[in-house]
């Protein structure tokens, strides 16, 4: 379930899946991975991130994948504590980049720190980031001052800010946001609270600008909270919360057809149709039975400094991947530099441009780093 409000007050709208917020704050739930052919029986998930909640995922550029979500990598606080990350798959799901911080340049110095993300394509090539925040922190839990902001990007790392709010409803505050363009414009989403209270339904033409239509309904075993997915170009999908994960179709965004259920427990899910007959879920996954699983105290397999880098980045590694070949490559997935790994190992850049480049060693999953020209 959405769990993305302010981590100091944990809030269940949901009680038949209390087990996945009263008492279990999202940083000690992992999200979770599996694939279905038809989009309603899927396969035995595995882990995808650990110490995680609030996935959003997206194709773009062909076979890339983006998935962002609010992570709690400890120590507490720390870059990693409560913040959005980001993972990229340019094999349409199969592997996956180490997680990084999304960083928003111009957010207001007094604007809280950005929770719920979703992530949408628009111009054909650049991403929109909307997340929920505040002019300044709410005290006593969330109220009407939350509403939805949005930033953009060009590389899925770097966004920027862009002023107003997207959706602000005066009385209320509007949390786990989904927000999709189909076919003529787009859409917007977001649970008015307990499940039977349904769903805010805001269009949009260009993203920006949105307008408030009819409201969404629902009952008590169905929490509009999640994502949308496209099946077709005459079908609209909401993949949502409840006993067991359901998804509800629609031909235009406002008229909903019926609750279709999976076989996946758990919630806030995020469903990618890859091609005909493949689909990816990225969901929130029962809570660990002792505590926080991922730390930042634990030592790396690969560590990777300084990042953001301007000529250089040193590589310490351990001592089962020395000997290592390794591989540096771009946004295209072209290779620009091969080596082998020792136990510490400096790479220099040389004339590399400025953009993002993963490091990809054998027998390990590959590292972002970020080359920044003064």
């Amino acid at each position: 379930m959405k769990i993305k409000n302010s981590y100091l007050t944990i809030v269940c709208l949901f009680t038949a899946i209390s087990s996945y917020c009263q008492g279990n704050p999202p940083w000690n739930n992992p999200l979770y991975i599996a694939w279905s052919s038809d989009g309603i029986t899927f396969n035995t998930p595995t882990v995808f991130q650990d110490s995680s909640g609030v996935p959003s995922v997206i194709k773009w550029k062909g076979d890339t994948l983006v998935a962002v979500f609010q992570w709690f990598r400890q120590p507490n606080p720390s870059p990693t504590w409560d913040r959005v990350a980001v993972k990229f798959s340019y094999d349409n799901g199969l592997s996956w980049t180490q997680p990084a911080s999304i960083v928003i340049n111009g957010l207001p110095a007094n604007y809280q720190r950005p929770f719920d993300p979703t992530l949408t394509v628009f111009n054909s090539d650049s991403l929109r980031l909307y997340f929920s925040s505040s002019n300044g922190t709410p005290m006593g839990g969330l109220d009407s001052t939350v509403n939805t902001y949005s930033a953009k990007s060009s590389d899925g790392i770097n966004f920027y800010f862009e002023s107003g709010e997207r959706v602000d409803q005066p009385f209320n505050r509007v949390i786990d946001p989904a927000i999709i363009f189909f076919n003529t414009g787009w859409h917007y989403l977001s649970p008015i609270g307990s499940p039977q209270l349904g769903a805010y339904h805001y269009v949009s033409p260009n993203g920006l600008n949105f307008t408030p239509v009819a409201n969404i309904p629902s009952d008590n075993l169905h929490n509009w909270t999640g994502n949308y997915m496209i099946e077709n170009n005459s079908e609209l999908r909401f993949y949502g919360s409840g006993a067991n994960i359901w998804y509800n179709y629609s031909p235009n965004g406002g008229i909903w057809s019926g609750f279709v259920n999976t076989n996946i427990q758990g919630g806030d899910p995020s469903v990618v149709k890859i091609s005909t007959n493949n689909y990816l879920m990225v969901y929130v996954g029962q809570p660990y039975t002792t505590d926080i699983l991922e730390t930042g105290c634990c030592v790396q397999p690969i560590q990777i400094f300084p990042n953001p880098t301007q000529s250089y980045v040193n590589v310490k590694v351990d001592s089962k991947l020395v000997g290592s070949n390794y591989a540096v490559y771009d946004q295209t997935g072209k290779s620009v530099l091969k080596g082998k790994i020792s136990e510490s190992t400096t790479i220099l850049l040389g004339n590399l441009s400025e953009g993002i480049y993963w490091l990809s060693i054998e027998g390990s999953s590959a590292q972002m780093f970020i080359m920044k020209k003064e």
